[in-house]
């Protein structure tokens, strides 16, 4: 529509969630704000009346018929925590005390219960037993999958 000049940027903050079940992994992507879109633009009468008839937008965040802007340190923070939610996040369908079993890796076919989950690190502490002892170990989610 000819508005490069005066609307800038739109983003739609989403992040990667990547989800374990049943020993298969599947990606997806999910919005952080939901129902939210951010413009970058000058507001003037015609910015204005692209954004408000833009198909699917139903409302904004302001007083009557004019959105409010965001401050410096609001944009600031969201584009922090866009960068923090970079970083996929893990799902697993283990729980603590669910008993898993190895699939690949050095204790290959080896089980025991889970211990310790660290979404984090996409990490699984389980208990195992190593030469008549029992030890705990850590493996990546994906090397892994549930008895």
């Amino acid at each position: 529509m000819h508005m490069e000049d005066r609307i800038f940027n739109v983003i739609v903050p989403l992040v990667e969630k990547i989800t374990v079940k049943d020993g298969k992994t599947t990606q997806r992507y999910s919005k952080i704000f939901p129902s939210y879109v951010l413009v970058e633009m000058i507001l003037e009468d015609q910015s204005w009346y692209v954004v408000r008839h833009t198909p699917g937008v139903t409302g904004f965040v302001g007083s009557g018929n004019h959105p409010i802007p965001l401050s410096p340190k609001e944009v600031e923070e969201i584009m922090n925590k866009l960068g923090k939610e970079a970083k996929p996040k893990v799902e697993v369908d283990f729980a603590i005390g669910d008993m898993i079993q190895v699939k690949s890796g050095p204790f290959a076919g080896q089980a025991g219960p889970v211990t310790g989950i660290d979404l984090d690190k996409g990490k699984v502490k389980f208990s195992v037993t190593v030469f008549g002892r029992e030890t705990v170990v850590e493996a990546n989610y994906e090397e892994l999958e549930k008895v």
